[in-house]
């Protein structure tokens, strides 16, 4: 028996709370990728609670009690990613969802990717959003060179060294630094960078990306400080600097 396909679906980046909220959402979807949703019933996912929100508004053609639905997410142990393989080596295709955007990018999804990829099982990423594609095409900085670094430490002192610690290694690889935060500690983050990067940098900071609310501004550092702080209490953003100095 061969075994089945890994499809890699991505989802909206903001959560639907109503029929409109979802039609706008849904909207940010290929309809291959709904598709391709309705199409299976094996599904791994970041949250279940989400996965099942997400997988109403693609209307299953089945009720979603009867869908297999597996957790995988930072308290999984390694040990069960073979089980969650077992749909793919009975045959059966395998939907991978992420909490919010792209699975396995910025998420524990690319753990079984990889061991997918060591059982010679088809792994086919799907087109959706990617908010840290998006904030780096809308920000204006070095789309040429980036990294993306997750989160930054939580506290205060060792937060500011890793902003300064991006910012030099900005200015020698000539490199735009993405980052994310935990949205309630975002302006935390905000306030560090606005503190102690260089003025003449600039930062580019995209909030609600896709959403009706969606911001996405970018300015050097001298002029964030002049202005009011972003809404980004509780928001998902990512964060974009590039050194004053390329």
């Amino acid at each position: 028996m061969s075994p089945g396909a890994l499809y890699l679906l991505p989802v909206p980046l903001i959560a639907a709370k109503t029929p409109e909220d979802a039609a706008h959402f849904m909207a940010t979807l290929p309809t291959s990728v709904i598709l391709k949703a309705r199409a299976l019933r094996h599904f791994v996912a970041e949250s279940a609670k989400s996965a099942r929100a997400f997988l109403k508004w693609v209307e299953m053609p089945c009720p979603l009690r009867e869908l297999d639905l597996q957790e995988l997410n930072e308290h999984t142990p390694a040990t069960k990613l073979e089980t969650l393989l077992m749909p793919l080596l009975s045959g059966y295709d395998l939907g991978l969802l992420s909490e919010a955007g792209c699975p396995a990018v910025a998420d524990p999804g690319a753990a079984l990717v990889a061991l997918a990829h060591a059982r010679g099982i088809r792994v086919a990423p799907l087109v959706g959003p990617s908010s840290l594609l998006l904030a780096l095409m809308a920000s204006g900085l070095d789309g040429q060179r980036f990294a993306f670094h997750g989160y930054l430490p939580a506290k205060t002192e060792a937060r500011a060294l890793a902003i300064l610690e991006l910012e030099k290694e900005s200015a020698l690889r000539r490199q735009t630094q993405i980052f994310i935060e935990t949205p309630y500690r975002n302006p935390a983050l905000f306030a560090d960078l606005i503190r102690v990067a260089n003025p003449a940098s600039r930062l580019c900071v995209a909030i609600n990306l896709t959403s009706p609310d969606e911001f996405i501004k970018t300015h050097s550092i001298t002029v964030w400080r002049e202005r009011p702080p972003p809404a980004l209490d509780r928001h998902p953003a990512v964060f974009l600097l590039l050194s004053g100095s390329c």
